[in-house]
């Protein structure tokens, strides 16, 4: 068979593969274009969820008559005119396949005009001219994407349901609304306003007006750099925790981007201050070089490469515990504050790459109560103003214990709040920092065993076990091969709990086996010193006196970290007697 040229019909069809998957990434495209065009206002109306009609009005610069027609061919953008060009990237979009690729498989209608400019209106269906003539002179763009697929019904068909779609919008332009607070975004479908954004250039306000009052109010301000990046943004307490990723939004250069590797630093910023099965809600901006990224890697731009990776994962690690070492942990129970309203959209909330899964979304209308955000930022500001010294007072915070309920909650109070102290998770934060500074220490304290521990093994256990003999001679175990697949340990490290030797060794030696940690020697002796200190706990529903409670938390309020056990829960939760007052009805306001 021979060789022949496609069309351009054909390939920007194929293109459209690539470019046009759903409804969010024609919005993705068409919105990128908005932004890149300057625009200060932004509204994404859609008919039943896009797959009808998805219609973008802006404010920006607009086009003149050549453009509005040369946009639509391929390889054709405003963006990138020379090949250095691509390593210098600071605008959102540039692929030229985009607009010829989403007019190849629907029906386009284009009203654009620049300022003291000729409006132009353009219409094509199916990739095909039907219409080129004089509009009105509205500065800005209004383009309607009809009827997608309508003529490639193999990819329609390939479309989620319309609440699916509707649901991947919803995040992106959320997600397009923390990147660029300096613009106001709005999104509606069938005339129902979903998202709305002020564009007043306050990033927390922005948090606000897209998570609430409950999420704003528990952020925290984060600011710093390197030699190589600029961070700032927002991070959550550990108090408002998600159960999936997708509240993590990190925005590069401008461009709001999703890395792995990233998100990664970023989790193990909150090391200890959470359960490792939820996740924070975050809205960073970093900045840097562009030669230090390239972000043409993937096909939706979704995803980046950084070439100094290591420098900015050590920075997101250590500008977050920073913050949220020096901040008040303490959870305060949630007073509900008078006079909100919040429309609750029905949606199952879906992600790309990601499982499907059906929630409720909160969406707070576009007239919140101002005084709700003063509040946030006043909570923000209150933490961001708690300094070294404020923290050390936290530590010395009195608590006088007053009894014990369900044999699991210490009830404490001073002259300003009562407390709620879950008595195992304290008492795990406690012994964990014991075993980790043991475990850290220049000095192993151990004793020896009148009666070695016997500990049987399977072969390839005991093989795993003979492979890192010496971990577990640099943790102060000693211990000899005794006969098939089996080891006795005669000596042991001190902070073992005495009564509970076999079973803790056991557990190490399951840790060992596992070998999920042992790579990293940090996360290791994290491992080890969490599991020690569930062990040598109180448990819940286990009775304490109330002097064994006092000396509980007198030894709690001397951690370094006080607020969370090792494994990401709360140990302590706070009320402040105004919220008692209000939640007796004392207070009205």
């Amino acid at each position: 068979m021979r060789i022949k040229v496609m069309s351009d019909d054909l390939a920007n069809k194929i293109a459209a593969g690539e470019v046009v998957e759903r409804v969010s990434s024609v919005v993705k495209e068409l919105v990128e274009n908005s932004i890149d065009a300057g625009s200060k206002t932004i509204i994404v109306d859609l008919e039943n969820s896009g797959t009808k009609l998805i219609r973008v009005l802006d404010d920006g610069m607009g086009m003149d008559p050549d453009d509005a027609i040369t946009a639509f061919s391929r390889h054709a953008t405003s963006k990138l005119l020379k090949e250095d060009d691509l390593f210098f990237i600071n605008t959102l979009g540039f692929r030229g396949e985009a607009l010829p690729s989403i007019a190849s498989v629907s029906k386009v209608d284009l009203r654009t005009c620049m300022k003291d400019g000729v409006g132009t209106h353009v219409v094509i269906h199916g990739g095909k001219l039907i219409t080129n003539e004089i509009s009105d002179a509205r500065v800005g763009t209004k383009i309607e994407i009809a009827d997608l697929f309508y003529n490639t019904p193999a990819r329609l068909k390939y479309l989620k349901s319309d609440s699916t779609e509707l649901a991947n919008v919803t995040s992106y332009i959320e997600k397009l609304a923390l990147s660029h607070s300096d613009i106001s975004f709005t999104l509606t479908n069938n005339d129902k306003r979903i998202v709305f954004t002020s564009g007043s250039g306050d990033l927390l306000k922005t948090i606000h007006e897209i998570y609430g009052y409950s999420v704003s109010s528990n952020m925290i301000e984060i600011k710093s750099s390197n030699y190589d990046y600029d961070l700032y943004g927002y991070i959550c307490k550990p108090s408002i925790l998600k159960s999936n990723r997708n509240h993590i939004t990190t925005i590069v250069n401008g461009r709001c981007v999703r890395n792995s590797e990233v998100n990664k630093a970023i989790n193990d910023g909150y090391f200890t201050f959470k359960p490792d099965i939820k996740y924070p809600v975050v809205v960073l901006l970093i900045n840097t070089d562009p030669t230090l990224i390239d972000v043409n890697i993937h096909p939706t731009k979704q995803d980046i490469k950084f070439s100094k990776l290591d420098s900015l994962n050590e920075l997101l690690k250590e500008s977050i515990g920073s913050a949220l070492r020096k901040s008040l942990l303490v959870p305060k129970v949630e007073v509900k504050v008078p006079e909100t309203t919040y429309n609750e959209i029905s949606i199952p909330l879906v992600y790309e790459e990601e499982e499907v899964y059906t929630g409720t979304k909160e969406q707070e209308q576009m007239d919140f109560k101002k005084s709700e955000f003063e509040m946030a930022k006043e909570e923000v500001l209150e933490n961001n103003n708690l300094d070294t010294e404020e923290n050390e007072l936290v530590k010395k915070l009195e608590l006088y214990p007053v009894g014990v309920v369900m044999g699991t909650y210490i009830i404490a109070q001073n002259e300003e709040s009562m407390f709620m102290i879950d008595q195992h998770a304290a008492q795990e934060r406690i012994n964990y920092e014991k075993v980790l500074r043991a475990l850290r220490s220049d000095k192993v304290f151990t004793t020896s065993l009148l009666i070695p521990i016997t500990i049987e093994l399977t072969s390839s256990e005991f093989m795993k076990i003979k492979e890192h003999m010496d971990i577990l001679e640099e943790l102060g175990f000693k211990l000899e091969e005794f006969g098939l697949n089996t080891y006795i340990i005669k000596e042991h490290p001190t902070w073992l709990r005495e009564g509970l030797e076999t079973e803790s060794v056991r557990r190490i030696f399951e840790i060992i086996i596992e070998d999920k940690v042992l790579f990293d020697r940090v996360k290791f002796q994290d491992h080890i010193a969490a599991t020690m200190a569930c062990k040598m706990s109180v448990k819940g529903n286990e009775a304490i006196t109330l002097e064994q409670a006092e000396r509980l938390l007198e030894d709690l309020v001397l951690c370094d970290n006080p607020y969370n056990c090792p494994h990401g829960r709360p140990t302590i939760i706070s009320f402040t007697r105004y919220e008692l007052e209000k939640m007796f009805k004392r207070v009205m306001n």
